[in-house]
């Protein structure tokens, strides 16, 4: 069964240092979650509630934060190209990593709020 580290290291190197800086976000913001594959990515889970996923691609790197993460910041994020639940973060581009970081502590205070 795949892991998260297996995942990344199907990915170049600037992929792969893209999402580990994504992982370590998340890790840090949410310490408690749980880490897994999902839908071929890597997921993440608070409170048995999906938190995050990301996956990487050709052109970016995709950030899912279920619907709720993205509407949220919608403004900070209409710059980027979006999907429903979904943004892509052009690999020519840095991450916004304060950003994620916002998301992130978002929907671990999202998730923790649900789970009351």
């Amino acid at each position: 069964m795949e892991n998260v580290a297996s995942y990344l290291a199907k990915f170049p190197e600037a992929s792969q240092k893209r999402m580990q800086q994504i992982r370590a976000l998340i890790l840090e913001k949410a310490p408690e979650a749980q880490e897994s594959i999902s839908y071929g990515m890597p997921a993440y889970k608070t409170n048995g509630k999906p938190l995050i996923y990301f996956a990487a691609f050709k052109n970016h790197i995709g950030l899912y934060a279920t619907p709720s993460g993205h509407s949220h910041f919608a403004e900070a994020l209409s710059s980027y190209k979006q999907g429903k639940g979904s943004v892509q973060f052009p690999n020519e581009q840095p991450l916004p990593l304060d950003l994620i970081a916002e998301i992130i502590a978002f929907r671990v205070e999202e998730n923790a709020t649900k789970a009351k």
